[in-house]
């Protein structure tokens, strides 16, 4: 049989340009001879649709939408995911669905099995789980159709499954000659070369293929990389849709191809494309043109500033230095170079005059005894007010520029370098950021050298280093991946570190600053284990006093 993959760019509840998208991928599919044309799940209404589904009004549209996407088939096949009711009056009433239409009508429907409802997702919230799992014949072959997660509970694969029903044993129990799977896979590192493994187990153990129909996007703070895969029946990697972009790719199941062995790129590569990526389709489907950035001669914002240069152009990128008493002369000069290098245009607006009068005003309320860190945070939040007089009057978009070590101890200020709309590295490792920018410098010198080896500063007090009060980050990141990511105890880190004392002190500085994380704009995901919704943890709780 053979198919037609489209892997296409949902934009969540605008039925109209999802649907045509569809009708124009099914177009392309018959123009290339396609027996059948698959597009990803919730390709209708985007994914994750989140609390749209609970809207009656929304759910008619879609069901409107369906039938007339079906209304313009013809022999070729198309499948295609969209949200489905039904009347049982258990549970939702709501499916997550794939659909196969031809002949003008929706032929057949299939619900997923398996409902995650782990790290981001939620899907036990809005959807009811197919009661049983069928195979349609088409053209000759017995299709078994699943949905993103019904193919992640492989008995060979896995050591521990999440689930005891495992769909695709039951579609192939059926005689099912062919599985189509298709799936809206939010993106971490590593995870592209664990679906090929995954995958291409299940296929060279059953003596099937399979074509695997991925999305590609970001909404908000998921990104999903697209690299839909089909393997031939020998487990072997076929076809490799492309990452961070929209594909059309052709499956004959009758073709012999060459193998493809590798799917996935260097960490650095990866996460850089992956982030450039998150921010240019924040800005696309939030109609945002242009963006501003606080610049303080560190090397999170300069790589902030990079990677909004490459996601939006030089000329839609505008840098606010903004210096106090405390900044060095270096932060400065270099910010200025960076911004020659990048071509990008700034102001220079020093704070100094703004807090000293805000200081004044303040004494008689705090009476004449106003503290270090209270000093130190207003500094911080008069940045974050002229970055936001910045971006209200302009109307471009305000970036954070907070990494996640930062954002994990709470070394970051409310109201402060935390204002802005999305958080473009908050779930990168500030030692991460370092590998990062040297993929930057690979062939030119774009961030200045002296940025680089500067010890890491707030600069809101004398000769102050991020040292003074926190791990060096190699340590700091070490204890916290293994906290986040790794989810290991005190005891197990402790034996691992060699100082239960410091784990310690990482640990309460995480627990202490949730209330932070909780004000924080939306922070794109590239790691298993973000802030934000795929981790949620109490602000008021007693468990590690």
């Amino acid at each position: 049989m053979k198919l037609a993959l489209c892997q296409i760019d949902p934009i969540i509840g605008d039925l109209e340009y999802n649907k045509n998208k569809i009708l124009e991928g099914y177009r392309k599919g018959i123009q290339s001879n396609a027996d059948l044309v698959i597009f990803p799940e919730l390709a209708l209404v985007g994914y994750p649709p989140l609390d749209l589904v609970e809207k009656k009004e929304f759910r008619q549209a879609v069901n409107r939408a369906a039938v007339e996407i079906a209304s313009q088939t013809k022999s070729v096949g198309l499948i295609f995911g969209s949200i489905t009711e039904d009347n049982d009056l258990i549970g939702t009433d709501v499916h997550n669905s794939a659909l196969l239409c031809f002949d003008g009508k929706i032929q057949f429907v299939q619900h997923k099995t398996l409902i995650p409802n782990y790290d981001v997702f939620d899907e036990m919230r809005y959807f009811d789980p197919s009661k049983e799992v069928f195979v349609y014949e088409f053209k000759n072959e017995k299709l078994g159709i699943s949905i993103c997660e019904d193919i992640w509970n492989d008995a060979d694969y896995w050591y521990r499954r999440r689930y005891t029903r495992d769909p695709i044993q039951e579609l192939l129990h059926k005689n099912a000659t062919l599985l189509i799977n298709i799936s809206a896979s939010p993106y971490s590192y590593g995870k592209r070369q664990a679906r090929r493994d995954m995958l291409s187990t299940l296929c060279k153990n059953d003596k099937i293929p399979l074509a695997y129909t991925c999305c590609v996007g970001a909404q908000t703070d998921l990104i999903f990389d697209g690299a839909s895969m089909c393997f031939d029946k020998r487990g072997r990697l076929v076809k490799l849709g492309k990452t961070f972009q929209e594909d059309f790719i052709i499956f004959d199941t009758n073709a012999d191809y060459d193998e493809i062995t590798q799917c996935e790129s260097t960490f650095e590569e990866e996460v850089y494309n992956a982030l450039v990526f998150g921010l240019k389709e924040y800005c696309t489907k939030l109609n945002f043109n242009k963006a501003v950035i606080g610049l303080s001669g560190g090397i999170d914002s300069a790589l902030v500033t990079c990677i909004a240069v490459d996601a939006l152009g030089a000329e839609n990128v505008h840098v606010l230095l903004m210096p106090s008493k405390y900044s060095s002369e270096g932060s400065i000069s270099d910010s200025l170079q960076l911004i020659k290098n990048l071509g990008i245009s700034f102001d220079n607006l020093g704070i100094q005059p703004v807090v000293d009068e805000t200081i004044l005003q303040l004494k008689a309320a705090l009476k004449n005894n106003i503290k270090g860190l209270t000093e130190e945070n207003l500094q911080a939040r008069i940045r974050g007010l002229y970055l936001m007089a910045y971006s209200n009057n302009e109307g471009h978009l305000l970036l954070t520029t907070g990494n996640k070590s930062e954002m994990a101890v709470g070394y970051a200020t409310l109201y402060g370098d935390m204002a802005g709309g999305l958080a473009i590295i908050a779930d990168v490792y500030k030692t991460d950021v370092y590998k990062i920018v040297d993929y930057i410098n690979r062939n030119n010198e774009i961030i200045p050298k002296a940025i680089i080896n500067k010890p890491p500063s707030a600069e809101l007090r004398p000769n102050q280093t991020d040292q003074d009060t926190l791990p060096p980050y190699e340590l700091l990141d070490r204890i916290l991946r293994m906290y986040l990511e790794e989810n290991k105890e005190i005891y197990e880190i402790s034996n691992l570190i060699g100082d239960e004392e410091i784990v310690k002190k990482v640990l309460r500085m995480v627990d202490l600053n949730e209330y932070k994380r909780k004000q924080a704009a939306p922070a794109l995901r590239i790691s298993s284990k973000a802030f934000g919704y795929g981790r949620r943890y109490p602000i008021v709780q007693g468990w590690r006093k």
